[in-house]
């Protein structure tokens, strides 16, 4: 037996010790520019932007983000939907030498001030949505906060006055008033000039983007992902993808982005591996599985990274069989568990293998992929991507193997692992094992072959939709009602989302009661979307340990007994 079982599952054309390019991220659109200058790089409502043209304004946006400070050490947020201006500005920042921070669109407001704060983020590019701009205005000025860049949705379309005059009208977007520090996206556009290099810049081991992740207790942290780690990342999908130039083929290819571009998994395998092969980028703000099926049908999709709850939506159309889904050449699922009914059905609908795949935002959202070929095991998240090492350790001890047959905590290693998290150099020891593996919270297994099947979180975490959703969070919101007392929030079973929140709540003695619609509404401004509770349960008790700590575990060991 080899010490690395999964080499032998490799699919003809693939190579787990492939050489991988590791080097600056905007390398990647420099030599697509070069490449393919008149190829579309992205279509967005109706408009398509070669990547000459791309290249030209990603070269404008560095030198008016220069004018604004923006350089090595400087912390630019992106609080984005998927639209051009995302693009643009991510590629823009990283060639100013500036650092990207991802910021969700579903963030509640206390989580961007924290985020803010904690990166020391000197600049915000967002747009005039209400739902985004109406969060961020009051923080200019506060944490750090520079300036403020605001763009409109349609300036970028095929036609922008009817766009933005239709979200106005639709109170969708939100006046923005001059202010010290309020910057128009379309003003950096019009810079021109040579856009100069720092003597120190340039170094693949400098910072690229800060990618925040939740923690079982307190706020998200930051990945720390620097430009070797995210081209690292983007030479392992393009080779176990591209599967040596017989599956996606260099200018060729469509990719449907409707996974959000601020979400790892889809920043790598949408916006990088989809410049890096030189593919059009079908920009999507918001799934419409209708419109996903006319779009796959009308503009020959090839390649569709999504989550399983888009895949559901897809395959639960009614009219699924009316359309022609033959062009789709790839289809990858990460986010969450992939159901094995799921994936048998939308194969047979579509006629395109389905490939689950796992990682993390720390892992730069590589970690395993399921070949496309040769051996494929349903229900596994398959073999470790090229360069990565996968092992399992001691759920007692990490930096002690797991007991032979047992089930492990998955430790990984591989050019794609962050090296810390931001602002977290003391606490290292308890992230990463000894010898240099990253922890991850997930336990599982591996077989003969290499496929790895993850059977349980060590981490408090629930994955809903695709989004980590972490259930202290919650309880904490929960908490703040004032008729609650004590609250456990735990996930149950959605057909759907894979998982969503319940709370189970002992109210305060005397108190008349509280509903599910209450206890929503009160909770609206203080959490995300994503996080929303779905379900609620009035106990007069729940369960505690002898010391009269909330059992979480005692309440799961009895839901399951009823079950």
């Amino acid at each position: 037996m080899t010490t690395h079982p999964w080499i032998k599952s490799y699919p003809e054309g693939t190579r787990w010790d492939t050489p991988l390019a590791l080097g600056r991220v905007e390398r990647l659109l420099e030599r697509a520019c070069d490449q393919w200058p008149n190829k579309t790089a992205m279509s967005f409502m109706g408009r398509l932007i070669s990547y000459r043209e791309l290249g030209a304004l990603v070269d404008r946006m560095a030198v008016g983000l220069r004018s604004l400070g923006v350089g090595p050490g400087v912390h630019v947020g992106l609080f984005l939907p998927n639209t051009p201006q995302y693009v643009i500005s991510f590629y823009a920042i990283l060639k100013a030498g500036g650092t990207v921070v991802n910021y969700s669109p579903l963030d509640a407001a206390n989580t961007i001030a924290h985020k803010i704060e904690d990166s020391q983020t000197q600049v915000l590019i967002t747009l005039d949505l209400s739902s985004l701009y109406d969060k961020v205005k009051s923080q200019l000025g506060f944490h750090g906060l520079r300036h403020l860049v605001v763009g409109q949705v349609g300036d970028l379309s095929a036609d922008p006055g009817a766009v933005n005059d239709q979200l106005l009208k639709a109170g969708q977007l939100s006046i923005v008033h001059e202010a010290e520090g309020l910057v128009r996206f379309n003003e950096l556009l019009e810079h021109t000039g040579e856009l100069s290099a720092y003597p120190d810049s340039g170094a693949a081991t400098e910072i690229a983007v800060l990618q925040y992740t939740g923690g079982t207790t307190g706020f998200p942290k930051g990945a720390i992902l620097t430009h070797a780690n995210l081209t690292a990342a983007t030479a392992q999908a393009t080779h176990f993808t591209a599967m040596g130039g017989t599956l996606l083929q260099e200018g060729q290819e469509r990719v449907y982005v409707a996974l959000p571009m601020f979400h790892v998994y889809a920043m790598v395998v949408t916006v990088l591996m989809g410049t890096n092969i030189g593919a059009e980028l079908v920009l999507i703000m918001k799934f419409d599985p209708q419109q996903a099926l006319r779009d796959i049908a009308e503009k020959h999709i090839s390649c569709f990274p999504g989550v399983p709850t888009m895949f559901t939506s897809l395959a639960s159309q009614p009219n699924v069989a009316d359309f022609d889904l033959r062009s789709l050449k790839t289809c990858g699922s990460g986010g969450a568990p992939l159901p094995v009914e799921l994936l048998h059905r939308f194969e047979a609908l579509s006629g395109c293998i389905l490939s689950e795949g796992w990682g993390m935002s720390e892992t730069s959202a590589l970690g395993t992929f399921t070949p496309t070929t040769g051996v494929r095991k349903p229900g596994s998240c398959g073999i470790p991507a090229p360069g990565v090492v996968i092992e399992f350790r001691d759920l007692d001890d990490a930096n002690r193997p797991a007991p032979a047959g047992q089930p492990g905590e998955i430790v990984i290693s591989g050019p794609n692992v962050m090296p810390n998290y931001w602002r977290k150099e003391a606490e290292h020891s308890a992230y990463f094992t000894n010898d240099g593996f990253l922890r991850t919270g997930d336990v599982g297994t591996m077989d003969e072959d290499g496929f790895i099947y993850i059977v349980d979180r060590t981490k408090d975490m629930l994955l809903c939709g695709g989004f980590n959703v972490y259930p202290r969070i919650i309880e904490e919101a929960i908490y703040a009602h004032p008729l609650v007392q004590e609250v456990i929030v735990i996930g149950i079973d959605d057909p759907y989302r894979g998982q969503s929140p319940k709370a189970f709540i002992k109210i305060k003695e005397g108190a008349s009661g509280l509903s599910l619609s209450e206890l929503q509404a009160f909770l609206k401004d203080r959490l995300g979307k994503h996080e929303m509770v779905h379900a609620m349960e009035l106990r007069n008790e729940l369960p505690k340990t002898a010391v009269g700590k909330l059992s979480k575990k005692m309440l799961m060991d009895e839901l399951a007994s009823q079950r």
